[in-house]
């Protein structure tokens, strides 16, 4: 059996898309990996204060990504081998395995985009519970020298202090938890926090749109090609 004419057209464009959509799983599950041991954001994300962790909400985002990346690796071969074998079994076997992934990526959006500030929220507050007491009484017991310890992390990573500009220059005067180089004068951690995360959020949901893409022309394709085998003659 073989396909004829605009058929086969659309099965080289499908090996094509598909090819494509391999080297996109590839590139994501890079990029989930390189989020998921980025230093800046793991730094922080592993940080401990009196036996509270940081928020790790921003790693659910990741470890989806990451389960994505490896089953579009493993769809897009399947596409691949089905459209140059002209299997309809193969084909039908990989739209179906779209549909999933198409609904999961809306569903895992949905969430994104309801919880998209949810993250840097979360670590303010963090951030705002450990410079209370690291700041208030830096001095007083080992319990507030844990909370400079965490502070100064945070600060040396995000190259910040406090958590407005009066915060920053209190801090700078009266302790030694900010960073060097800007003497009394540094940005707000609370900016500096929500532009990091809101960064990382930004380079998920470009590469989540431009893989929901390559996966609607692909849909459209495997079935246009299904059709085309079914009805294609036998020789």
């Amino acid at each position: 059996m073989g396909v004829e004419g605009c058929t086969k057209c659309i099965k080289y464009l499908l090996f094509f898309f598909n090819f494509i959509f391999w080297l996109a799983g590839c590139v994501i599950l890079g990029v989930s990996l390189w989020l998921r041991h980025d230093q800046k954001t793991s730094s922080l994300l592993e940080l401990k204060f009196e036996d509270k962790a940081a928020p790790s909400t921003f790693y659910i985002s990741v470890y989806i990504l990451i389960a994505v990346g490896a089953v579009m690796m493993f769809v897009g071969f399947l596409g691949c081998y089905g459209a140059i074998q002209e299997s309809q079994c193969l084909l039908g076997t990989f739209f179906a395995c779209l549909v999933i992934l198409f609904a999961c990526e809306v569903a895992a959006g949905i969430w994104g985009f309801i919880n998209k500030d949810k993250i840097s929220k979360e670590m303010i507050g963090f951030y705002d519970t450990v410079y209370e007491k690291g700041v208030a009484l830096p001095l007083q017991d080992n319990k507030n020298a844990a909370a400079v310890t965490v502070l100064k992390t945070f600060h040396e990573i995000l190259q910040c202090c406090g958590r407005g500009a009066v915060d920053s220059i209190f801090s700078s005067l009266t302790t030694n938890v900010c960073p060097e180089g800007k003497g009394p004068f540094h940005d707000n951690c609370h900016t500096k926090i929500t532009e990091l995360f809101n960064e990382k959020i930004y380079l998920i949901g470009i590469a989540a749109l431009v893989v929901a893409a390559i996966m609607i022309f692909e849909m459209i394709f495997s079935m246009v090609l299904c059709c085309g085998i079914r009805n294609s003659p036998v020789y």
